[in-house]
């Protein structure tokens, strides 16, 4: 292992994303996004603390603890970070909601601070820390598009693209998850911004379940963000989900509670995705990956975005 040259290209990375982070006053981002093949690492940075995940090397042997450490301890001192402030996880290639798992790691929360709004992360204790900082951009988009709108926010895990609505002057928001734990993550998260009240609403439901009940109830929205993982046979849903087979029901289903002027915002990270031909056809549907993700994450490309206005003309709400 060539450890000089991973140091080496970590300094550079960190010198380069640190100034590119401070001219925009950003506190959280990726320093190092497997550059180096022998080094398949991710190092983000959250103001001051490091969040480094070890990846599965595919075609090679898995790092063993001495490299392991070896890379630890450079990264400590690469970039001047005491050991107690770097948290360490693997990744291994699994189906399922990874951002849910527990590591088994006592953690202590930390608030961080993205575009003037305020977020509780959680470095050790879940495999995800509780911000994407991919969809950086795509907070940003839903934040310009919330102006006066109902915005609902499915699979929304820690509530961040509500927070984004909220701030954008959202008339209300509807985050829909089935976790208690990232229901009540949503819920700080709000308040840290001064967001409460029942125009808020976190809803506790299995997704699919979900949209056909807004649908009987007729409820519509101006902005829907779609965002679920790649794969789920959590024990809560009613059934599995895997967006690849799924995404026309799901996105349909999103389509039909939107008002006349609404849009969707769709994402995924599952790799090889492929939106369907009738989906990738629909009038007005477009592809905005390029625009929403980061700088910082363009080595890489973490996930697929798309937009899709509503359908056809409904009673407005």
């Amino acid at each position: 292992m060539e450890i000089q040259a991973f140091s080496n290209r970590l300094q550079k990375n960190y010198r380069h994303w640190s100034k590119w982070a401070r001219r925009r006053e950003i506190s959280c981002y990726r320093i190092y996004d497997r550059d180096i093949p022998e080094f398949p690492l991710a190092i983000d940075w959250y103001d001051g603390q490091l969040h480094l995940q070890i990846f599965a090397r595919k075609g090679l042997q898995p790092l063993d603890q001495t490299q392991q450490q070896q890379i630890i301890d450079t990264v400590a001192e690469t970039l001047q970070t005491p050991h107690n402030r770097i948290a360490v996880k693997t990744r291994q290639r699994q189906r399922g909601l990874n951002q849910y798992e527990k590591t088994g790691e006592r953690g202590e929360p930390m608030i961080v601070t993205e575009d003037g709004l305020r977020f509780e992360v959680e470095l050790r204790r879940y495999l995800d820390t509780g911000l994407f900082l991919d969809h950086r951009n795509t907070r940003k988009l839903v934040r310009e598009k919330a102006a006066g709108k109902r915005v609902l926010n499915l699979f929304a895990y820690t509530g961040s693209f509500s927070v984004y609505a909220a701030a954008g002057g959202a008339l209300a928001t509807v985050s829909v998850d089935l976790s208690n734990t990232y229901q009540e993550w949503t819920r700080k998260n709000l308040k840290l911004n001064g967001f409460q009240g029942d125009q808020h609403e976190l809803v506790r439901e299995d997704v699919f379940l979900y949209l056909e009940r807004a649908r009987r109830e007729r409820r519509l929205f101006g902005l829907i963000i779609l965002d679920p993982p790649s794969f789920s046979n959590s024990k809560r849903m009613d059934e599995t989900l895997d967006i690849q087979r799924d995404q026309q029901r799901l996105i349909e289903g999103c389509l039909e509670l939107l008002n006349p002027n609404g849009q969707l915002i769709f994402s995924t990270n599952r790799k090889g995705f492929k939106l369907t031909a009738e989906l990738a056809q629909r009038e007005g549907c477009r592809e905005i990956t390029q625009q929403v993700v980061p700088e910082d994450f363009k080595r890489r490309l973490p996930y697929r975005c798309w937009i899709f206005p509503a359908p056809s003309a409904k009673s407005s709400v």
